[in-house]
């Protein structure tokens, strides 16, 4: 008796570590998150944009973890997004030759790819392009996450 007691607590008290550990996973970026961008800036970028395309929920590589959704604004300068992202660590933004919507298709065009930046905040970004970048050499915007090497999200702007 004394042997399954102890093997139910833990069980009970391992999946209780794993649960805890899996909502803080989840939940520390949303804490950490700076601020948005005010959404006079969004406006600013959007309004002097070369391109502009859609993040949508229903991309092959997304699901309910890994998404995004609203309108991606492309600059000469900066890369804005009025709109929203899954909760998630470590996620970056790519300029991409050609659109994906898997990791299998980003692993495999990575190396073609352009690293933008940081993503830090989840409702609404803005980021610089950085020098001797330019968006109009690419087709496509991407969102991803480095840590778990999960696909977020993309758009086709050109």
């Amino acid at each position: 008796m004394k042997i399954k007691y102890a093997f139910l607590i833990l069980v009970s008290h391992g999946l209780a570590v794993a649960i805890g550990f899996a909502g803080g996973i989840y939940a520390l970026p949303i804490l950490i998150a700076p601020p948005p961008p005010s959404l006079d800036d969004i406006s600013a970028v959007a309004e002097g944009a070369m391109y502009s395309a859609e993040f949508h929920r229903d991309l092959e590589g997304s699901d309910a973890f890994h998404w995004g959704d609203g309108k991606v604004s492309i600059g000469r300068d900066s890369i804005s997004l009025m709109g929203s992202l899954a909760p998630g660590p470590d996620y970056k933004l790519y300029l991409s030759p050609e659109f994906v919507e898997t990791e299998a298709e980003f692993n495999r065009l990575k190396s073609r790819m352009t690293l933008v930046g940081d993503i830090k905040t989840f409702a609404n970004f803005l980021l610089n392009v950085p020098a001797g970048v330019d968006p109009s050499r690419y087709t496509s915007v991407i969102v991803w996450c480095e840590t778990f090497g999960e696909f977020i999200t993309s758009a086709k702007y050109k």
